[in-house]
């Protein structure tokens, strides 16, 4: 494998990222995989935008984070996968030191601001399910749009903060990073310092990003539980189950992956494990949240086939 120079031990040009290295059987299927779920992802998620801003009976608080949501899940996405499906493809697996500083500063914004969105996403179905006379009052425009601004602004923040931190380590010459995607964490394994103010500050940014909105979250369904209980009607039950359990699974799935990987020491040795989990939360779980939500969700797949019919209508006029 080819090395990438550094003009002085201090100052590296760039990077190797290793990705899946270890398992050169396995490239050219992940190459394969990836970019099918890559165009799924885009096809996805776009789908969910255009319905969401095209179909009057979906301008609702719902749909507005969800349509959020896709687009984080396109700008996240489009941040790791082509530099991966080119290192799979290139015996090189070079990444320049701008690049890696942009894949950091972006990814993690976009994956923090993720995290407070489906926090948000909590809180509008609790008023709609336990405050249902109040939804409207309470889930108005303007309260949406500040919640939305909260989220990709913490995202901005914690991005500035912890990235800063991480690139202000000395490397001393060290270039090959153990992962397909410039993360904190393993970032931080190449510093050749102690770290334990870098880990502890990644520590409790994964509370206040992790920790805390996967506590909001499991008091809102609480309350959420405790309200579907009383309804009587087995109807109205598995209607309000059905709106909640699309966001249920992709929480699920988000958090459980991020936390694995952002609530381990930077020092851990599960760097194999690390990999594929990473490779399920970067590309995966995008391309999943747009199926949850249509397939579970009737307003989205009525909304669908009304603007294709609207779309096949004016085609053929």
């Amino acid at each position: 494998m080819g090395m990438v120079k550094s003009t002085n031990e201090g100052n590296i040009t760039g990077f190797i990222l290793l990705g899946f290295s270890d398992y050169p059987q396995l490239q050219t299927a992940l190459f394969v995989v990836i970019l099918i779920l890559y165009l799924l992802t885009i096809l996805g998620n776009t789908t969910i935008i255009l319905i969401s801003h095209l179909e009057p009976k979906l301008h609702t608080p719902m749909y507005f984070f969800l349509s959020h949501l896709s687009f984080l899940d396109l700008c996240f996405t489009s941040s790791v996968i082509p530099q991966l499906l080119v290192n799979l493809q290139d015996p090189m697996k070079t990444i320049t030191y701008g690049g890696c500083m942009v894949q950091l500063y972006v990814s993690h914004a976009l994956g923090s601001t993720e995290c407070v969105l489906l926090a948000v996403m909590s809180y509008d179905r609790y008023v709609a399910i336990c405050r249902p006379l109040h939804y409207a009052l309470l889930m108005h425009p303007h309260l949406c749009m500040a919640l939305t601004s909260l989220a990709w602004l913490s995202g901005v923040a914690t991005t500035l903060v912890q990235s800063t931190l991480t690139l202000q380590l000395p490397l001393c010459g060290h270039h090959q990073v153990d992962h397909f995607i410039c993360e904190v964490p393993v970032l931080i394994k190449l510093a050749c310092v102690d770290t334990t103010f870098n880990e502890a500050e990644l520590f409790v940014a994964s509370i206040l990003f992790l920790v805390v909105p996967i506590s909001f979250i499991l008091v809102s369904y609480g309350y959420i539980t405790q309200a579907v209980l009383k309804i009587k009607s087995a109807t109205g039950r598995k209607k309000v189950f059905g709106t909640c359990s699309s966001h249920v699974t992709v929480v699920i799935m988000f958090y459980g992956t991020i936390m694995f990987m952002y609530l381990q020491s930077a020092k851990s040795t599960y760097k194999d494990q690390g990999k594929f989990v990473s490779l399920f939360y970067t590309v995966l779980t995008p391309m999943l949240n747009p199926l949850i939500y249509t397939l579970r969700n009737k307003e989205v797949k009525e909304a669908l086939r009304r603007v294709l019919g609207k779309i096949l209508v004016i085609k053929f006029i």
